[in-house]
């Protein structure tokens, strides 16, 4: 494993700013070297540094760049890989896709209202006409299309593949062929595909390189963590690179970090979200109250992809960080909050006088939420006992309890779960599922 932390520049004329609330953000230049800063600035221990990097290795990374306000202050490598290695965004190339449909519709090309048969032709699906017609490019961008993502292969974008199940609005679902036909809509709008298109738009200004690149159905994009982090900085600024909109339609950005549709508070735009009362995870049709990444800033949004691929930003801390690696040890491969979560929860240690963060003004919630075989109290109080009752209100289980305990075993399904404390009791909603 090879580890680098990088410390400041001697001479400030490298300096490219730009203003994000009213914080000063540097943009790194398209070549050459990329400014830092040191840690310690920040008040961050190199002990506290070493355990998060420990952790990130051992949960299979390659990757990892902090930025403040763009400046690289963590940046780490494991195994063989280096700067310079390429790695794969899988559903994290869903935020860029998003930004390159924003800018489409800021050109005139299309408009998010049109329907998608407009772009894709009739008969796309396999939904009667009158329902394929309400599918819009809207629908695609918030995944709330309306076909079913319980087929066979969610990732099959045949039309016998994409099958009505409800009208276009009123259901999310993360269906990865809903998502992948946005860049036919792409290229029959523009007449350029995804790679073109991201080419002439988005790398002249940031410097940006990569590649979309067609496996099975889905087109995954590639690319160093660096030029990962750049599209972190260009999302940080709104869509704006030192002073040249890249993306100017301010009310697309807009809506690329606010809740997309009614269902899932917790997806804008192929983007998540933290903070929202809230939120959806792919394969289940159900809306778990409290935010998404209750170790994160609240106004924090995120690309997430399969295998941990993850790019966060906090706009009001000006923070930017990557994470590339294969699956990590403490999850699934699908996309989950859980390990975003964890990560956070080290990134919150960094500061030398920090303890764990118990976020403090956040509501009491039970984590992971789906999980298996552990759940984890985040609140105030110490809990004393649970009760774990299914939803017809049978108990299944009891037992003394701390912060954290082992449920037993308990088939797949909703539960309500009991806590003690003290002379009160909470009750919380929480999901026993072998796929997270």
């Amino acid at each position: 494993m090879r580890l680098t932390v990088l410390v400041p520049l001697l001479f400030l004329s490298a300096f490219f700013f730009g203003s994000i609330q009213g914080q000063s953000v540097y943009f790194p230049p398209q070549t050459g070297t990329w400014d830092s800063r040191n840690p310690s600035d920040l008040g961050w221990c190199q002990e506290n540094i070493d355990s998060l990097y420990a952790y990130l290795g051992a949960n299979n990374s390659k990757g990892f760049v902090l930025l403040d306000k763009g400046k690289i202050v963590l940046e780490a490598y494991f195994g063989n890989f280096t700067k310079d290695s390429l790695w794969y965004w899988a559903s994290a190339g869903k935020t860029l896709t998003a930004m390159l449909l924003g800018i489409a519709q800021q050109e005139g090309h299309l408009s998010l209202s049109d329907s998608s048969s407009q772009y894709l032709g009739t008969g796309w699906t396999s939904a009667p006409a009158s329902k394929e017609r309400l599918i819009t490019v809207r629908n695609q961008l918030a995944l709330d299309a309306g076909l079913d993502d319980g087929v066979a292969n969610k990732d099959c974008t045949v039309d016998t593949c994409l099958q009505y199940l409800s009208d276009a609005g009123t259901r999310w679902a993360y269906h990865n062929a809903v998502y992948t036909l946005l860049d036919s809509v792409l290229y029959y709008a523009t007449g350029q595909n995804a790679n073109s298109y991201f080419q002439s738009r988005i790398r002249p200004a940031t410097g940006m390189a990569g590649l979309f690149l067609g496996i099975g159905f889905n087109n995954v994009f590639f690319s160093t963590p660096r030029s990962m982090a750049r599209f972190g900085l260009l999302m940080l600024n709104r869509g704006t690179w030192n002073g040249t909109p890249v993306l100017s339609d301010t009310a697309f950005f807009g809506q690329m970090i606010r809740p997309s549709q009614a269902q899932n508070r917790s997806y804008g735009y192929l983007t998540w979200l933290n903070g929202q009362s809230s939120f959806m995870l792919p394969g289940l049709q159900l809306a778990i109250p409290g935010p998404l990444f209750p170790e994160a800033p609240s106004d924090m949004f995120a690309a997430q992809g399969r295998d941990g691929q993850i790019l966060s930003v906090v706009p009001s801390t000006g923070l930017v960080w990557v994470r590339m690696g294969e699956s990590p040890n403490s999850g699934s491969g699908d996309v989950t909050p859980v390990f975003t979560n964890n990560i956070w929860r080290y990134i919150n240690r960094l500061p030398c006088s920090s303890g764990i963060s118990t976020h403090a003004n956040a509501p009491a919630l039970l984590w992971p939420n789906p999980g298996q075989n552990r759940i984890q109290y985040q609140g105030k109080g110490e809990p004393s006992f649970w009760r774990i009752y299914d939803a017809l209100g049978r108990l299944w289980s009891e037992g003394p309890a701390k912060r954290e305990w082992n449920p037993g075993a308990l088939p797949n399904g909703l539960y309500q779960i009991e806590i003690q404390l003290g002379d009160q009791r909470q009750r919380f909603p929480w999901v026993r599922s072998d796929s997270h």
